[in-house]
């Protein structure tokens, strides 16, 4: 694959730096430059626009980004074997990349958030992706930091993430995400782009965030949702039933025969708005 940038292709820094991927850490590398190019390009314009990166390992994704004009990228990355190639791109873009060794779920990306537009993009590593995304989406304040977030995860987290009412795949994660944020498949990526390749397709999330969600306390939604999706064969009448059943769906206005697939996110805003 030829480079884009000046630096070398990916497969050479891997082989002189001994970075095999670890399982451990929810390691795979993408070495398609042309496809890193595209994850980054699916945030939109970067001009200007400091990224935060998770798990950058050989800086495929973090060349990607830099190359297409971001003003700076921040990435966090718990692998110190990676320190050193990605020293490397710091060298090659002076004063646009900074690396901080570190946990990301320990990680406070608020208090780190310069002036002016932030976006977050990230392969993240498949053992922390839905939690780090969960923390994005609750941060001190709303509107967040971030301008948008364009996260790779296993297809099946990235079907939850979009999905709606009605669908197979909704539940505690579509309500949190649909609450607050408009989000959409952007496109998959086949195991085989990977090194080593997984046993399950990817897919890139784009996710921006709704200036003014419906209002309603978060700790709520989390306890109507939780109950709701925790019986969701159940009717709601049953499965909400510690949370006070019947007489809580007639407050909100909703049929207690029907099941948690069914409601939108409007009412289990209600739900929680009621509880």
């Amino acid at each position: 694959m030829a480079a884009i940038d000046g630096l070398p292709p990916l497969r050479d820094v891997i082989a002189r730096h001994g970075l095999d991927a670890r399982k451990a850490l929810g390691q795979n590398f993408l070495l398609d430059l042309n496809l890193t190019q595209k994850i980054a390009r699916t945030a939109g314009p970067l001009e200007g626009v400091t990224v935060f990166e998770v798990g950058p390992g050989p800086g495929g994704l973090t060349r990607a980004i830099l190359s297409l004009g971001a003003k700076k990228v921040i990435a966090v990355e718990r692998d110190a074997r990676c320190l050193p190639a990605l020293a490397e791109i710091a060298d090659h873009y002076p004063g646009r990349l900074e690396v901080i060794e570190g946990d990301a779920l320990k990680t406070d990306f608020e208090a780190m958030a310069p002036e002016g537009p932030v976006k977050i993009i990230a392969n993240l590593p498949y053992n922390v992706g839905t939690q780090l995304l969960i923390n994005w989406l609750l941060p001190k304040t709303w509107p967040p930091f971030w301008e948008s977030l364009t996260l790779m995860f296993q297809k099946e987290v990235g079907l939850r993430i979009v999905a709606r009412e009605d669908d197979d795949h909704y539940g505690r994660l579509g309500v949190l995400c649909g609450w607050r944020t408009q989000a959409h498949m952007a496109f998959d990526v086949p195991p085989q782009a990977f090194t080593p390749p997984p046993k399950v397709t990817s897919s890139v999330v784009h996710l921006i965030p709704r200036a003014e969600p419906l209002p309603c306390d978060v700790g709520k939604l989390e306890r109507v949702t939780l109950a709701a999706f925790g019986q969701r064969r159940k009717m709601l009448r049953q499965s909400l039933k510690p949370l006070g059943g019947e007489a809580l769906l007639a407050k909100a206005g909703i049929d207690p025969a029907r099941r948690a697939e069914t409601l939108s996110v409007a009412e289990f805003v209600a739900l929680a708005n009621n509880l």
